[in-house]
């Protein structure tokens, strides 16, 4: 039985033909003969057989039209989550297709021209006219026939370009004429018709149609032709190739809107050779898209190099194959150019030998496929791009191309788009040039967008691209296709190197670990990701915190994996999956050691005396070393799950995160983390869940100052909250309270709170209410149990606090060498733990006792310090008491003004914070120095 797809659906067994006729039965067939022999899920068939608008029943009436296809079409099996065609890819012709197409550029590889060219023929012979041509699904037509036919037509060019290398220009001109009829704004087609026409010696016509192109290039586009077009205009212009002793130039023509990079030219500049110098060769690498070919074109046109200059386009051409282009483009007869490699380096080597050359490879893949290619004698240069840092290449150095930024890409914006129109909308540009990600290729097809189109604003092409899963879609213009480029590095990966690079696309974070990608793998990943930064599909971002190498990508990049994922293995919930037991273990371990034996936490225990002993403060600063690392990973996952569907996941992993928040104030990240957390929590209908993330919400709400928020949170909260939790709520409420100046509210919260942590022997729970009760009683013996109790549980951070808060008890009673100690010992706790908010609370207090002791000078020192971190962390209160605290040190140092000046700074933010007990020590302090000035204001 065959199956075909290219053209209408069939389906033929022997000369019978058994196509289904209802149009549903259609487009089942086809999406599961798209996927040949892999598990297709219900839910996916569903949205593409329906449409993306299924019936309400469209899971029992799938079922009954996979019935009536078994009748016809023998082996689909049901599998769990949806059903699967066993079946040899083979048999069906677009995967056939796909065979040959690659069997024939293997051939075209190793020299074998005419083999290729006759494989090509026979993989276009299977088409019977566009794809899935009577299948009614757009669905269907956008996942697979656009890519379809965009290989199609890359195979007819392909095929062409062999017939040319071939002589056979002259058989393929009709074929050519119909081909850019059908896509006239298609540059390759016309540079390979304007060649047929000039190898079949119809030079005014081959003129005529360069043209013809290029009216149609600036009207729909607003684009001068391309380099190859115009390549292919020249050698008609010029007759012939470049005969012996003539200088070649065979350099691209530079681009018109060229922009920035003067730092990369500057250094291309300085690296040219002098004349009797040894060769220099240069690679620029980077990503697709970042403008690698148009900075070589761009140094290359400015650089004198009397010998010629040589130009080769390299992607998976043997050297052999350049070679052969490179020895008739200086004047070697095809009859001199022996057939082998080694043959040809000598004489290429000895044909260059004398001349001082520019030689421009663009598009290398791998060192073995340069090295023949470079010139040896003195003077030469060789600019190399690829997306790799070809490392292994002798003597070359690298220079890696990144991203413009906002200005550089508002720039090129404008210089495509026209500079009146950005200059109108800068808003709209300066989003546009975001959601480009600063690519130059998607920064020159959106303004290529835009000057074809003079109706739309900017504003209307950034609303466009804010919808990811179109934003690919949006940036395609002509031949010119961020897609495309993406495409051609992902087809030139290793099968593994392909399964992580798509698997990863189940991500949404800027960046990962090697770890985070072997979960979503499933295996180790870290040579594989070595290997993906090669192919300039990741980039490496140096080491982070805990000494991990991190690893990126742009954004148009990964919208591109998860595409790839959701065609070749379905919804990135089945990745993530299989990546969040890693993700939420090691961020439960996290948690456990930055909160030790917290009820809810997962599984944590209390520690021993002698365990607590023993404890060491490194293993819980790499914690939080750990957590500051992977912040924004783990904060994407939160939504990526919930995304997905894996709600449990989602909620937890929030959970799990609010301590680091706080610790950090990190405090957008710990919004969005509990918002999303709030959503899959209630999805899945779990009610203590739902309580904890209220609790969190409240405990953010409070430390930005919005009382009657974080207590309506908590109320919420203990109508959902089992006993355990209901307490720490309760406690949390007596901190609400507290905050909001109502002390006789709070101390009735943190009794109520101690006798339940008591009595459910939650350890935790009791050394935080006797920290609350002590420190809203100023009871030292109250202070001095919780931190008792603290060291018992091996709670390193809640010693560190309590200490402080007894180091503050003991300066107001003018126990300063106490206070000292005690607040020394809080700020040494604090640094070995890598806690900077802590720290900078530690030398608050301790500018306060130097203070005390008089040493105004001192305790600027320590309130200076302090400030800087509460300011670096965003922390509006902590800054505020530093502030004040720097004030007193001032007027104690006779710094009158400056006193007065931080004052009032801290006055106006104590009021902006609503904090009346702070407000009232600045009045105080105030009037000190209005007294000590000699003023009244």
């Amino acid at each position: 039985m065959r199956f075909g797809v290219l053209g209408p659906l069939l389906v033929l067994d022997g000369d019978h033909d058994l196509t289904p006729g209802p149009a549903k039965h259609r487009a089942l067939l086809a999406a599961l003969l798209l996927r040949p022999a892999r598990a297709v899920a219900a839910d996916r068939l569903i949205d593409e057989v329906w449409d993306g608008r299924p019936p309400a029943s469209a899971e029992a009436v799938l079922r009954v039209y996979v019935s009536a296809l078994r009748k016809v079409v023998a082996g689909i099996r049901t599998v769990p989550g949806g059903y699967l065609l066993d079946v040899d890819p083979d048999r069906v012709d677009a995967h056939r297709f796909e065979r040959l197409v690659a069997e024939a550029t293997r051939a075209g590889e190793a020299g074998g021209r005419a083999e290729a060219a006759e494989g090509l023929r026979a993989a276009l012979a299977l088409w019977r006219g566009p794809a899935l041509a009577d299948v009614e699904s757009d669905t269907l037509r956008r996942a697979h026939a656009v890519r379809l036919e965009e290989l199609r037509l890359t195979t007819v060019e392909e095929r062409v370009e062999l017939d040319l290398t071939l002589g056979r220009g002259a058989r393929v001109t009709g074929e050519l004429r119909a081909l850019v009829a059908a896509y006239p704004l298609r540059e390759r087609a016309w540079g390979q018709l304007i060649t047929a026409l000039g190898q079949a010696g119809r030079r005014s016509e081959a003129l005529g149609a360069y043209q013809e192109a290029r009216r149609l290039l600036v009207g729909e586009l607003g684009l001068e032709p391309g380099e190859a077009l115009r390549e292919a205009h020249e050698r008609v212009l010029a007759g012939a190739s470049t005969r012996a002793g003539q200088v070649p130039n065979e350099t691209p023509p530079d681009i018109a809107d060229f922009t920035g990079r003067e730092h990369v030219l500057d250094w291309i500049r300085r690296s040219v050779p002098d004349a009797a110098g040894a060769p220099v060769h240069l690679v620029l690498h980077g990503p697709a898209g970042v403008g690698k070919s148009a900075v070589a074109v761009h140094a290359a046109t400015s650089l004198d190099f009397p010998g010629g200059r040589l130009h080769a386009s390299l992607g998976g051409r043997t050297p052999e194959a350049v070679l052969e282009d490179l020895l008739r483009s200086l004047g070697c007869q095809e009859t001199a150019i022996p057939a082998g490699l080694d043959g040809r380096v000598r004489l290429y080597r000895s044909t260059v030998s004398g001349r001082r050359l520019l030689v421009v490879l663009d598009d290398a893949e791998r060192e073995a496929q340069v090295r023949p290619l470079l010139p040896t004698g003195p003077g030469c240069l060789t600019l190399v791009t690829s997306r790799s840092p070809l490392h292994g290449l002798e003597a070359a150095r690298a220079r890696e191309l990144g991203v413009f930024d906002r200005d550089e890409s508002v720039a090129m914006l404008a210089g495509v788009a026209g500079r009146r129109r950005v200059e109108a909308e800068p808003r709209a540009a300066a989003r546009i040039a975001e959601l480009c990600g600063g690519l130059p290729l998607a920064l020159r097809i959106a303004g290529s967008r835009l000057a074809r189109r003079p109706g739309w604003t900017l504003e209307h092409l950034a609303g466009r691209l804010e919808d990811e899963r179109g934003r690919l879609d949006e940036l395609s213009a002509g031949d010119l296709a961020v897609r495309g480029s993406l495409a051609l590095g992902y087809r030139a990966l290793s099968d593994g190197e392909r399964l992580l690079l798509r698997r990863l696309g189940a991500l949404s974070a800027p960046d990962f670990a090697p770890w985070a990608a072997s979960a979503v793998l499933g295996a180790p990943a870290e040579e594989t990701l070595e290997a993906l930064a090669g192919a300039g599909l990741l980039q490496a971002r140096g080491l982070d915190p805990t000494g991990q190498e991190r690893y990126g990508w742009h954004d148009l990049t990964r919208l591109y994996a998860a595409e790839r994922l959701a065609e070749e293995e379905g919804p990135p919930a089945g990745v993530l999956a299989v990546a969040v037991p890693e993700i939420l273990d090691r961020a439960r371990r996290a948690r456990t050691l930055l909160l030790p034996a917290e009820p809810g936490s997962g599984l944590t225990l209390a520690r021993t005396a002698e365990q607590a002993a023993a404890a060491e403060t490194a293993l819980l600063r790499e914690s939080a070393r750990w957590l500051a690392a992977e912040r924004r990973f783990l904060v994407a996952t939160v939504a990526d799950a919930r995304r997905a569907g894996l709600d449990e996941a989602a909620w937890r992993l929030a959970f799990y995160l609010t301590p680091f928040f706080e610790l950090g104030a990190h405090r957008e990240d710990w919004r969005s983390a509990v918002e999303e957390g709030l959503r899959a929590v209630r999805r899945a209908g779990h009610r203590n869940g739902e309580a904890l993330l209220l609790r969190s919400l409240a405990d953010l709400h409070r430390v930005e100052g919005r009382l009657p928020e974080a207590a309506e949170a908590l109320r919420r909260a203990l109508g959902l909250a089992e006993p355990g939790e209901a307490a720490r709520v309760r406690y949390r409420l007596g901190l609400v309270h507290l905050a909001g100046e109502r002390p006789s509210e709070a101390q009735a919260c943190f009794v109520a709170c101690l006798a339940a942590f008591s009595a459910a022997g939650d350890r935790r729970g009791r050394a935080d209410a006797l920290r609350a009760l002590g420190g809203l009683r100023r009871d030292g013996e109250l202070l001095s149990r919780s931190l008792e109790a603290y060291r018992e549980l091996g709670d390193p951070r809640g010693e560190a606090a309590v200490s402080l808060d007894l180091a503050g008890l003991f300066l107001d009673t003018r126990r300063l060498r106490e206070a000292n100690e005690r607040a020394e010992h809080g700020l040494g706790l604090a640094r070995r733990l890598g806690d900077r908010l802590p720290e900078a609370a530690a030398l608050t207090v301790l500018a306060g006792i130097a203070l005390a002791e008089g040493r105004a000078d001192v305790a600027g020192q320590s309130a200076r310090e302090a400030l800087e971190t509460f300011r670096e962390h965003g922390d509006r209160a902590g800054a505020a008491r530093a502030t004040l605290t720097l004030a007193e040190a001032s007027l104690g140092l006779d710094e009158i003004d400056e006193a007065f000046d931080g004052v009032m700074r801290a006055m106006g933010e104590f009021d902006a914070l609503g904090d009346r007990r702070g407000r009232a020590a600045a009045e105080e302090l105030a009037d000190e120095i209005r007294r000590r000035r000699g003023l009244r204001v």
